[in-house]
């Protein structure tokens, strides 16, 4: 007879040291994160201790190098460890994935001052990032961002508004798209910018109906001065390197998406198992096993797809429609999953004392950001049958 009560996730890892680090992600989650994820999300507290700690726990830069201070781990072993803190607490698995974001562009474009100068900090635990790409009137439509980068010399001079930026007036750098030259995809640039630059300002943290724990704003550039030391790749190679770091980070959100449904999928069972009408378990109802089933199957699907993607990305291959497709399925998977979750918990379902309200908020920004769902339809069906024509 099966154990009754959730399990942990039985997981394909390469390693020994892999199996080890997912060990060490459990134990951390269940001792330190998950007791107070509750009480701090309602609360509004950014858990900025907590991402020290799992900085000086070494899982702050996994998949980057070990010279710099990184993890070394392959993807695929990065996502699994992402998913887990997710199941805990969406504001630090979303928060690890943005800061992963953060780095990408020094790590894969800088040079190798850039890279020895910077990336031992931000991938020790001593910085957290953010990024920053989205403005007021440029979301889905990135390539037409209008915050302005101007050159003086050895320096840029930024002016601007950058919106909906995760740890936005929390971080202690920033990268930076802004345009550099002409209009359209090849006149953008990206920069390093230092939290505390002066001129650099944050507005006040949008009001949210889920991930109240982490912080939202809009970032005002005023004539902030960046040394042309902390520009990015070459000048108009910044949409480029946005492209490039979204591709890994949506498989940073699809991971997020799997650990949200995972823990709404986990209470469910529990809830299941324990609660009795007509004088047995509800578990023993047909219909509501079968709702369990396809809830199980979707979260093991998804699991399955942006491991696929996160495997063809570590050996070198092409992985952007993969990590389109498993962006879309697991951030719908983890709506859908929440939601029954609800459902299968009742009136209880609804109420604040059960987890599962908190996941279906939560699991709803998921659909919407590095790209909404109908920008990764579009992105996959530009694999199939090419761009759209323009009559």
């Amino acid at each position: 007879m099966p154990q009754q009560g959730p399990q942990p996730v039985e997981r394909q890892l390469p390693t020994d040291e892999a199996r080890l680090l997912l060990d060490l992600t459990r134990d951390l989650a269940r001792r330190e994160i998950a007791p107070s994820a509750a009480a701090e999300e309602e609360a509004g507290h950014f858990p900025r201790e907590t991402m020290a700690l799992i900085g000086r726990s070494g899982l702050l830069g996994l998949p980057y190098p070990e010279e710099f201070g990184g993890g070394g781990q392959p993807y695929e072993v990065y996502l699994q460890v992402l998913e887990e803190l997710a199941a805990a607490r969406l504001t630090v698995g979303l928060g690890v994935s943005v800061h992963t974001l953060a780095c990408h562009a020094v790590a894969a474009f800088g040079s190798k001052q850039q890279r020895t100068d910077h990336l031992p900090a931000m991938l020790g635990g001593e910085l957290l990032g953010a990024y920053c790409l989205s403005e007021p009137t440029s979301g889905s439509d990135a390539a037409s961002l209008r915050t302005r980068a101007v050159r003086h010399g050895d320096s840029w001079t930024i002016d601007g508004t950058k919106a909906w930026i995760t740890h936005g007036g929390v971080a202690d750098f920033y990268t930076v798209l802004a345009r550099s030259g002409g209009e359209g995809a090849h006149g953008i640039s990206a920069f390093l910018v230092p939290g505390d630059a002066a001129g650099l300002s944050a507005g006040a943290p949008e009001h949210k109906m889920g991930m109240k724990g982490s912080p939202t704003a809009q970032l005002h550039f005023d004539g902030v001065e960046v040394a042309d030391e902390r520009r990015i790749g070459e000048e108009g190679q910044g949409f480029a390197i946005a492209l490039a770091a979204l591709d890994a980070g949506r498989l940073g959100i699809a991971a997020c998406a799997i650990g949200v449904a995972q823990a709404a999928l986990d209470a469910a069972a529990d809830h299941m198992a324990q609660r009795r009408q007509f004088g047995r378990p509800i578990a023993d109802f047909q219909g509501l096993r079968f709702m369990l089933a396809d809830m199980a199957t979707r979260v093991e699907a998804g699991r399955a797809l942006y491991l696929t993607a996160a495997r063809l990305r570590d050996a070198g291959r092409e992985f952007s429609a993969r990590a389109a497709m498993a962006k879309l399925f697991c951030t719908d998977t983890a709506m859908q999953v929440t939601t029954d979750a609800v459902q299968l918990l009742g009136g209880y379902g609804y109420t604040a004392d059960f987890p599962v309200e908190r996941y279906m908020r939560e699991a709803k920004v998921l659909q919407i950001v590095e790209g909404t769902n109908q920008i990764q339809r579009m992105v996959i069906a530009r694999h199939l049958v090419g761009p759209e024509t323009r009559g």
